[in-house]
């Protein structure tokens, strides 16, 4: 064993886990691997805020890196972060600004034509990152072990719904992931509909992603080592030479060849919605050998802004809303890390016979530190991500594998264009596989307890039907304690999960067309 590999073991434990350096790395470059789009997905989202996507992409960057290596060396958990999908829509289309014609976001002052039509109501986008840091310095707080108010909470919920939601993870991976690859979309009739496999060729995305899912598929049951990785490859590779249309990233993905476009497809991150068939952002392309690296810039508009005096004047004006931007962001995150934390370490041996997550405190203010570096630097919340079972499934079991994402994600800095050039459907199969790895917990719910089938029900579907595990932890919770006070067993109900069925349910319902907090702070206010 060479020195290095000593210093690794000593520092990760590898030996007591059964594991490599080099396993562990390899397990990290397949955890990034399919969560790279972040690198250039957040920045694009975030820019329709106004934020330039140089300064998001360095923040998004900065905040991976800072998150995953805290994670890693402190925790000594193999989970990755990076700025959170969902929690960064949020920011963008209901803090900041509301898509075209709706109206104003939460902090809409400023209506910007389009040149495709509509409008785009645009806000203080210092404000929403100032709310996410002070949101990184209250989890800080709450997860520090003398409080260890987090880690109470992850305890506090019933093993049958914390199971529940490693389930519903699983379906919410395996929808987005079919969504990216384009075999899933949108249907204004049914919700959702298979996408037009008529028109699929060599050549087109959601064929050579299902080929990928096989190919992965294949190579895992083989037993061969770095199969997601090979997979992803295999599929980048076959786009490129193919240069095969990427239906993800067309905004017009219309139904059949020929027909009116229904703004259908994925996200569009790489297009602007007035794109027209044939643009070559829609398209597969290898990356060109001269521009892979390229240097970096310090932010030039985000670095510190939370602290301006502009930001806080509009803080003081809006209050009330401010408030109530906090909240939101405070009870997603919550939700959204607590569950993906249990449910990947479960998957991954680190929940003990107690049911409880090992290293939860390091592990809550590992996502507190990253986020608070992002909104310093100038992107949404950060926060544990799902695909961390990629890393798990392939063997990863310690804080290298973290090590090892962040430092890739750093490197984002340098290859960019590299990392975009991986195309959406070649990532999103692995999400599909990993979904299909974490449905397997399902088998140990109690489906013979009456009383927790429906919130074990809920909290598994409500995940890929309402696109957030949030809600479908909070709901299941809900359902539960409405459960047991019928059935007239609340001293079943520990204090924990009161306090969190009663501030969800003021979270999600109130008076008239409003929250209860709407409600409570529209008064004070």
């Amino acid at each position: 064993m060479s020195a290095v590999d000593n210093i690794l073991d000593r520092t990760f434990g590898l030996s007591a886990k059964g594991v490599t350096a080099s396993s562990e790395i390899r397990a990290g470059i397949t955890t990034f691997l399919t969560m790279a789009y972040i690198l250039f997905v957040n920045p694009s989202m975030l820019a329709l805020t106004g934020i330039p996507f140089e300064d998001a992409l360095f923040a998004t960057a900065i905040a991976a890196f800072v998150g995953c290596i805290v994670m890693g060396l402190w925790a000594n958990l193999p989970f990755a972060l990076a700025p959170g999908m969902g929690l960064n829509a949020y920011f963008t289309f209901t803090v900041v600004g509301t898509v075209w014609n709706e109206g104003d976001g939460m902090l809409g002052e400023t209506a910007i034509p389009l040149a495709g039509g509509g409008t785009w109501h645009m806000g203080p986008w210092e404000v929403a990152l100032l709310a996410v840091f002070l949101e990184g310095v209250l989890f800080l707080i709450l997860s520090l072990p003398q409080v260890g108010a987090r880690t109470a909470m992850i305890n506090a919920i019933p093993k049958d719904l914390k199971i529940a939601t490693g389930a519903g993870i699983g379906a919410f991976l395996a929808i987005i992931g079919l969504r990216e690859i384009g075999v899933v979309w949108d249907d204004g009739a049914t919700l959702v509909n298979i996408g037009p496999h008529e028109t699929w060729g060599l050549d087109h995305g959601a064929l050579i992603g299902m080929l990928g899912l096989v190919l992965i598929t294949v190579l895992m049951a083989r037993g061969i080592k770095g199969a997601m990785i090979w997979g992803i490859m295999g599929a980048s590779i076959w786009g490129w030479i193919f240069e095969a249309y990427d239906p993800y990233n067309d905004p017009n993905y219309a139904p059949l060849a020929g027909t009116p476009a229904q703004g259908s497809g994925g996200a569009g991150w790489n297009c602007l919605p007035s794109a027209e068939p044939g643009d070559p952002c829609m398209y597969s392309s290898a990356p060109d050998p001269g521009s892979i690296v390229s240097m970096p810039s310090l932010p030039e508009e985000t670095l510190f802004a939370v602290f301006s005096s502009d930001t806080l004047s509009a803080v003081a004006d809006n209050v009330d809303v401010f408030l109530l931007v906090l909240i939101a962001f405070f009870f997603v995150d919550v939700f959204d890390t607590a569950g993906t934390l249990y449910s990947v370490g479960r998957q991954a041996g680190y929940v003990d016979a107690d049911d409880q997550l090992m290293n939860s405190d390091e592990a809550f203010m590992s996502d507190a530190a990253a986020t608070i570096v992002g909104g310093l630097v100038g992107t949404s919340t950060t926060t544990t991500y799902i695909e961390s079972g990629a890393g798990v499934e392939e063997g990863g079991k310690t804080g290298l594998v973290a090590v090892t994402v962040g430092i890739l994600m750093l490197s984002g800095l340098f290859l960019s264009n590299l990392f975009q050039a991986i195309p959406t459907y070649a990532g999103a199969c692995a999400l599909v596989v990993i979904g299909a790895m974490m449905m397997k917990s399902v088998v140990d719910i109690n489906w013979n307890d009456n009383e927790i089938v429906l919130p074990a029900f809920l909290t598994i579907v409500l995940m890929p039907f309402t696109y957030s595990i949030a809600d479908g932890i909070a709901w299941g919770v809900i359902v539960y304690v409405a459960i047991k006070i019928g059935m007239q067993k609340t001293s079943e109900i520990n204090p924990v999960m009161w306090a969190i069925a009663i501030l969800m349910t003021m979270f999600y319902l109130g008076p008239g067309d409003q929250t209860t907090f709407e409600a409570i702070f529209g008064a004070i206010f």
